[in-house]
């Protein structure tokens, strides 16, 4: 079992800070490493406005992408998370369970909004990647605190049914 370490969230001067720098690409890129991203993927805005999202451009690997910028919903945030560091002030190993047992992660960066891409159509409000985010407003409903008063209504509204 592993352990999320949220404190550093709280520090803003702490983390980075990943604003209008984090991409959800429509391909699966098998490298694991550094990169000069910046020096390669280079998006441009485009003059096409969309559900007024205003539309960008770039292009990876020889194809076209379209995508769209947008702000995660309100109260929610995004992070990065790295392993936590298995080492104490001295350099050693902690002497606290095996490394594959408890692994703790830490947040390494911070995002609140995201450019999301897509092959060959431009953005759009039907897009999977948009329609996902409606499960926050779903997840939000199924989670309420239930009110005496909504069980009141409802045992009233079965009665007039009968």
């Amino acid at each position: 079992m592993g352990t999320i370490d949220l404190r550093a969230a709280a520090d803003e001067n702490s983390i980075a800070d990943l604003r209008s720098q984090v991409h959800q690409l429509p391909c699966c890129v098998r490298f694991d490493g550094p990169a000069d991203v910046s020096h390669y993927f280079k998006p441009q805005s485009s003059d096409v406005e969309i559900d007024g999202v205003r539309t960008e451009e770039a292009h990876f690997r020889g194809r076209k992408l379209q995508g769209a910028t947008i702000s995660l919903p309100s109260g929610y945030s995004g992070f990065v998370l790295g392993q936590a560091s298995n080492l104490n002030a001295n350099g050693k190993r902690k002497a606290s369970m095996p490394a594959e047992e408890n692994q703790c992660w830490e947040v390494k960066a911070k995002f609140d909004n995201l450019t999301y891409w897509n092959h060959d159509s431009l953005p759009s409000k039907d897009d999977t990647f948009l329609r996902s985010f409606h499960w926050f407003s779903i997840a939000e409903a199924l989670h309420k605190p239930v009110k005496v008063e909504d069980l009141v209504v409802v045992s009233h509204c079965g009665k007039d049914k009968i």
